[in-house]
């Protein structure tokens, strides 16, 4: 790849010009960038080798930064040294088509003058940022930038977790009303996701309480301010998620409870038809044995006589579940 031609995976190169704008750089002109220019916002997907080669030889990262943000797989995490920092957060996926629990992840370093991200797939929030730069009113530098990011992508979580609040509610419901049909499985893909999207949002809760405890130069107070009010709103979502997959649980019990019981009370009936049942099997199997001997053969009142013991029987066995209080 030479000098001026841009890898396939650079998403956009931008100068933010403090003001809430932001204008395009050319590829060539990356290197000629000075911090004086405003803060250059550099965005990629990972995955095109062009991007790791350029990371990894010319981004001016060392071996541990460069690491992080070519890393396949990583977990939400704050990591400083003076005033470098790397930051890894997860966000819903949102895009059409996906599950919201198959979180998306962006890694970011800057020093306060330069921004590096990377990403593999579409991030609605990093949408959000652009759009606003569009518009002019965008952050204006690298701290405004992180900021604005962050709480971007905690927002984007409101309207999900809503939803599982709503689908949770609805659930309840039916199961109080006694529909079963369906409403295990609903229950049980809504406990796996509210326990997948936990999983990642805990670390992220960490590595947000370190961020804005961090001792960087370029973070001023109002904008760990700003960080704590995000934090803060990540939290609510946590004990959100929590309340729902320990509701989902509940009526999960619930709805197990009840087919429990709707199977103990077919198993009870069918349990005292057979009791009512075998002795009149065995009776009338008794009475049909082909063999010399048997009582009545010869009379024509000896099947009515049969009915009536057989009748007899079932009113006595009647009587006597109703006494013990088994009917």
């Amino acid at each position: 790849m030479s000098e001026s031609t841009a890898p396939e995976g650079l998403a956009h190169a931008l100068v933010l010009d403090g003001q809430g704008n932001a204008k395009a750089i050319a590829w060539d002109k990356v290197n000629e960038w000075a911090p004086g220019q405003g803060c250059l916002w550099l965005h990629f997907n990972f995955t095109d080798p062009a991007v790791q080669a350029w990371i990894r030889d010319e981004s001016g990262l060392n071996e541990i930064a460069a690491g992080a943000l070519l890393s396949d797989e990583t977990r939400p995490r704050t990591i400083t040294r003076g005033d470098n920092l790397l930051l890894s957060l997860r966000g819903l996926n949102l895009s059409e088509g996906n599950n919201p629990e198959d979180m998306v992840s962006v890694r970011i370093w800057t020093n306060g003058e330069k921004v590096i991200s990377t990403r593999r797939r579409r991030l609605l929030s990093t949408e959000d940022l652009l759009a606003d730069l569009e518009e002019g009113h965008g952050p204006r530098d690298a701290a405004d930038l992180l900021v604005t990011w962050v709480e971007r992508i905690i927002t984007r979580m409101n309207d999900t977790i809503e939803a599982f609040d709503d689908q949770v509610l609805e659930l309840e419901e039916k199961v109080l009303e006694g529909e079963t049909r369906g409403i295990r499985l609903q229950l049980a893909q809504l406990r796996r996701q509210s326990i997948t999207i936990r999983r990642y949002l805990a670390p992220q809760r960490e590595a947000m309480n370190r961020l804005a405890s961090e001792k960087l130069s370029w973070l001023e107070d109002m904008n760990r301010l700003e960080l704590r009010e995000a934090n803060d709103r990540l939290i609510r979502y946590i004990e959100d998620i929590d309340e729902v997959r320990d509701r989902a649980a509940l009526a999960q019990e619930e709805l197990l409870s009840r087919v429990s019981e709707e199977l103990n009370k077919r198993s009870y009936v069918f349990t005292v038809v057979a009791t009512i049942f075998l002795p009149l099997g065995f009776f009338t199997g008794l009475m049909g044995i082909n063999v010399g001997g048997m009582p009545g053969v010869n009379s024509e009142d000896s099947f009515w006589i049969v009915v009536a013991i057989c009748v007899g029987a079932v009113a006595l066995l009647g009587v006597f579940f109703r006494f013990k209080r088994w009917l």
